[in-house]
């Protein structure tokens, strides 16, 4: 989901871009204020009676996927750990151990490897970053599923501002391609968004087939109508 139609026509015609997301990693610390940006897209795997909740904060234009296209795209639902439960007990000590090998060039491998693990896992609720705020949010309602492009790095919080730019830059190679048969619902939010998104599929599409575009017009559902009938 997203707040802008212009991002929505973005993904339709060139896919799904990755970005470089603040997350809340009070859960490994115990640093309630304390962040790492990892590269990612988010996805959540709920129904369509709990979708009002989703939409009303992350934005009301979207694209449902299915789990299949999801698994072939390497998606990963996210871990959701407790305070000090067996999750985070566990990379606690795994990065304690990866730090202690005295082989640098083993050492480096498994840090990366378990960043990456780390990028997965998520706290119950916690501080999700929006602009200059940091609002307190039940993460584990989400069910959320995420991809994590493997071979980049995580920024700290610290260096998010002065990198996020130049590290965005390098996510254009890790789209998540899209095609019309792909895609099993669009979502706007008002019936009058239908006729401006028909004409997007019709005039910018076009490297498509247009039995493909026929149908994909057929998936796109408004929130308004949908709320009425559920």
């Amino acid at each position: 989901f997203t707040k802008s139609f212009d991002v929505l026509k973005l993904i339709l015609n060139g896919g799904i871009k990755p970005r470089y997301c603040l997350e809340d990693i009070g859960w490994f610390n115990d640093d309630g204020d304390n962040y790492v940006a990892y590269p990612m897209s988010c996805f959540c795997d709920i129904p369509l009676s709990r979708i009002s909740e989703h939409t009303e904060f992350y934005g009301k234009y979207g694209i449902g996927l299915s789990k299949d296209w999801g698994i072939r795209k390497q998606l990963n639902p996210v871990i959701y750990c407790t305070p000090n439960g067996h999750v985070v007990n566990l990379a606690r000590h795994l990065f304690k151990w990866a730090g202690q090998d005295d082989q640098p060039e083993l050492r480096d491998d498994a840090d990366h490897q378990l960043l990456k693990l780390a990028s997965l896992i998520k706290p119950l609720s916690g501080k999700m970053v929006i602009g200059d705020n940091r609002i307190e949010k039940d993460f584990y309602q989400e069910n959320e599923w995420r991809y994590v492009p493997t071979s980049l790095d995580a920024i700290h919080y610290l260096d998010y501002e002065d990198s996020k730019d130049e590290m965005d830059a390098l996510l254009d190679s890790y789209k998540l391609e899209l095609t019309p048969t792909d895609i099993k619902y669009i979502f706007v939010p008002h019936d009058d968004d239908i006729p401006p998104l028909v004409d997007f599929i019709n005039n910018n599409m076009g490297k498509f087939p247009l039995n493909e575009l026929k149908i994909l017009q057929s998936r796109i559902i408004s929130l308004q109508t949908l709320q009425v009938d559920l």
